[in-house]
């Protein structure tokens, strides 16, 4: 990388032209947040990838042009944030993360509760995102995929026997389906939900409990459509499954106004 962001300072000796000449001076706000921001537009414009390095804390104490008590605050709030991941050893440092969908979820869990949206609401949001995916699921599972979805309903099967079902089954199984529509923007985005669907399927069993059985039937019922390609059905299934669930976190919300 060695293209040079308005206002940074030029190569020199001391500064040979690499990540660092990305990055410029800051003297305005809260200086650690400002840093925070210059190195996270340079990962959304993939100027840093995951795997690049940081230079260290003395390069970014010269290149912004503050304090090492401000570099590290920014570091630390990167990480928090998923952003960098902090290596010790001889050949540790700050170093770009992969995105993590698990943290987008969090986030995610956060915003619901702040903005007090509705487990109805989620629910709404579950019947577009999986229905919607159908098609793409019945066209590019794979062995694995059904065979991983079958796996996921022999638990739960198992579960309900012995009478302790955890919900987690449940959302397991969901997010499964969802990678088996092989789109990796697809994969993230369930599996950022992941928190939330639980909560919500955690709210309709206390509001309404019924027969675990009978969703672990539903999906078996699923992957049998799903492994015959057979869009009309496996369409019809799921809609009949969301709306039962939708059923009972409607009475969930009705009961916590």
């Amino acid at each position: 990388m060695t293209t040079s962001e308005p206002g940074a300072a030029a190569p020199t000796a001391a500064h040979p032209a690499g990540t660092g000449d990305l990055l410029s001076r800051v003297s305005i706000g809260r200086i650690s947040e400002v840093i925070v921001e210059q190195i996270r537009l340079l990962i959304r414009q993939g100027r840093l990838v995951a795997g690049d390095r940081l230079p260290s804390e003395r390069e970014l104490c010269e290149r912004f042009g503050v304090s090492r008590v401000t570099v590290r605050e920014a570091l630390r709030v990167l990480e928090a944030n998923g952003l960098i991941e902090i290596r010790v050893g001889a050949r540790g440092g700050a170093f770009v993360t992969a995105p993590s969908s698990r943290l987008v979820g969090e986030g995610i869990v956060d915003l619901i509760s702040l903005a007090s949206i509705s487990a109805r609401e989620v629910t709404e949001t579950r019947m577009v995102f999986e229905l919607g995916i159908m098609p793409l699921v019945c066209e590019r599972a794979t062995d694995e995929d059904v065979a991983a979805l079958y796996g996921i309903c022999d638990q739960s099967d198992a579960a309900v026997q012995a009478d302790e079902y955890p919900l987690e089954l449940s959302a397991a199984w969901h997010i499964r389906y969802a990678q088996s529509a092989h789109n990796r923007a697809v994969a993230m985005f369930v599996d950022s939900l992941h928190d939330p669907l639980l909560r919500s399927l955690e709210r309709a069993r206390a509001a309404a409990p019924s027969p675990d059985g009978h969703g672990v039937d539903e999906h078996r019922a699923l992957v049998d459509a799903i492994t015959e390609r057979d869009l009309e059905q496996a369409t019809e299934l799921m809609r009949t499954h969301l709306n039962r669930s939708a059923e009972r976190v409607g009475k969930a919300d009705d009961a916590a106004l």
